[in-house]
């Protein structure tokens, strides 16, 4: 029998894999779990928006109280005008002086919201323009957005140097970019850190039950308000709310609210959650999210929108911020 090719016939068929045929996603680990809290609670609490019989009961409650408030200082003002117009005289005049504080108050309010309402415009404007006419209306809105800053002299000087030598829209905005918001964009990624390193060594350290939510919250809003103001949006307390609320919406129509394992494995290192305690587990992740809420502040902040300059980057923030504190 002479030697030859062998044809072996195969008879069993390859399963094609389909969609409804693979396994379930499995649910998150227990330690992203109690991490997350913290941070799943400072957005409910600063997103929720109350209903409208909250928002009459609050009006109403705020227009009686201040309409009590007022008759009783009248008639005590009154009263001591008939006892003594010395003493009536002062009260008039104290009462005068806390009128003309409210009203200070109440402009600068007024005017904080009128900044944000600024930045809004001018970033909208960017996102819209196309042509080379247009970004120069709106390279022109920024460099009078910051007229008026010593810490903005030299690079609004070079800026209009540079100006008349684009010749597009991408390449004018990419130019104000690297010479206007450099130097804002690394003060405020330096503010986002600071903060994503306060909240992970409180949630780390401080073993008081809600004490991780309390300092997540302070530490987003004032992180939050200092990048307003870097970029030139300096808010007071009410206009602080409203940045908030603008930031909370940026980041639900984005979906950057979660943060998965591959993230904080780049930023712990491998398996170094396990060897230490679940609480530095559940700072690192804390300081993940808060990092995921700065870049979107700056996101909603910057007048112009992220063309040549790259966009900061959550793992590489949360690095910076916990060199040295967990250990490499």
């Amino acid at each position: 029998m002479g030697k030859g090719p062998v044809v072996i016939e195969y008879e069993a068929k390859t399963a094609v894999a389909r969609p409804e045929d693979a396994p379930s996603v499995p649910d998150l680990a227990p330690g992203w779990s109690q991490g997350n809290a913290a941070m799943t609670r400072v957005v409910a609490i600063a997103q929720a928006r109350p209903s409208r019989i909250g928002r009459w009961f609050w009006s109403v409650l705020t227009a009686l109280t201040g309409f009590i408030v007022s008759l009783a200082a009248y008639d005590y003002v009154m009263a001591l005008v008939a006892r003594s117009p010395v003493l009536g005289a002062v009260a008039t005049a104290l009462l005068g002086l806390f009128l003309l504080v409210l009203a200070v108050i109440g402009w600068r309010e007024l005017a904080a919201f009128g900044r944000l309402k600024r930045l809004d415009r001018v970033h909208k404007a960017a996102l819209a323009a196309t042509t080379l006419a247009q970004a120069r209306d709106v390279v022109g809105q920024v460099r009078a957005l910051y007229q008026g800053r010593p810490d903005m002299a030299w690079p609004l000087d070079r800026m209009a140097e540079l100006d008349a030598e684009q010749f597009d829209a991408a390449a004018l905005f990419g130019v104000a970019e690297t010479t206007l918001l450099r130097d804002l964009d690394a003060r405020a990624r330096a503010e986002v850190e600071a903060a994503a390193r306060q909240v992970a060594l409180v949630t780390a350290i401080v073993p008081l039950a809600l004490a991780d939510v309390a300092a997540a919250l302070t530490a987003n809003l004032r992180m939050i308000r200092r990048v307003a103001e870097i970029y030139g949006g300096r808010s007071g307390w009410f206009g602080s709310w409203r940045l908030i609320r603008s930031v909370l919406v940026h980041l639900a129509a984005t979906g950057a609210v979660a943060v998965g394992d591959d993230l904080i494995q780049s930023v712990a290192g491998g398996g170094v959650l396990s060897k230490i305690s679940r609480r530095f587990g559940e700072g690192v992740i804390n300081a993940a999210l808060t990092a995921r809420v700065g870049v979107a502040a700056i996101e909603v902040c910057r007048p112009l929108p992220f063309v040549r300059e790259p966009k900061p980057a959550i793992t590489g923030l949360v690095k910076r911020a916990l060199t040295g504190l967990f250990g490499k």
